[in-house]
């Protein structure tokens, strides 16, 4: 498991940009990987394995880093309930948006992938907030550190934050072993329709939320919506391995 977040950043370490998708109902569950820890006790590399994967970023994966292999993820069928306090303390429950459908974005301010993502993250908030979907960052880290990053970053979308208990939220979604950063997808009656782990791309976040929509619109039913975007990400896979 990652260390606390207290732990500082350090360029050495990056967490894999390779992005497996696990969707509930199409596969039970996918492996994850974990590297020994670093020498100045930094986060764990962590990465998931080849073949499912978004091609890969120059010196994003350790070379040698240490693979074992860990428990089979198991996703809910369901967004459990949960809370979380938001930066300035403010304890807060995801029923907040009870009837949209969520992109909820588990990241830390120490990685690097998850940093990467904040611009497409604002941009999917603009952009699909009017349409009923909401970002949500839960954010594994010491709520002072996260504070000064959002205002920083001027995030414009809701954050919470935890450290045990945000990683106990990540193993009831069946992230036991967190690799940083995943996203969770749900439907506006909080079906978990898609997981995906690793740094997301607007190619990948706008097929998935294609399905998404559909399903809420009645166009497709929960089986035939991840089947699409099962199907989709092997399309995308493919094409940039081409």
């Amino acid at each position: 498991m990652n260390p606390p977040a207290s732990n500082k950043p350090s360029a050495a370490l990056k967490i894999a940009a390779t992005g497996l998708v696990l969707l509930v109902g199409i596969w039970a569950g996918a492996r994850v990987h974990s590297s020994r820890m670093s020498r100045d006790g930094m986060p764990p590399l962590q990465r998931v394995p080849a073949g499912e994967a978004s091609p890969a970023v120059a010196g994003d994966i350790d070379a040698d880093a240490d693979l074992a292999p860990h428990a089979v993820v198991k996703i809910p069928p369901r967004l459990p309930d949960f809370s979380l306090s938001d930066p300035h303390g403010k304890r807060t429950s995801i029923a907040t948006w009870a009837g949209k459908s969520l992109i909820l974005n588990f990241w830390a301010t120490w990685c690097a992938p998850c940093r990467r993502e904040i611009p497409l993250l604002k941009s999917l908030s603009g952009e699909w907030r009017d349409r009923g979907v909401e970002v949500v960052g839960v954010a594994v880290d010491q709520p002072d550190k996260v504070a000064a990053y959002a205002v920083d970053l001027k995030i414009p979308y809701p954050i919470l934050v935890g450290e045990q208990d945000a990683l106990d939220v990540a193993a009831a979604l069946g992230v036991g072993e967190p690799v940083f950063p995943f996203t969770v997808f749900t439907d506006r009656k909080g079906q978990v329709v898609a997981l995906y782990v690793g740094e997301l791309h607007k190619a990948q976040a706008d097929l998935i939320l294609l399905a998404v929509q559909n399903l809420n619109h009645g166009q497709f039913g929960l089986d035939d919506a991840r089947r699409s975007i099962a199907q989709g990400l092997r399309a995308l896979t493919q094409a940039g391995s081409g």
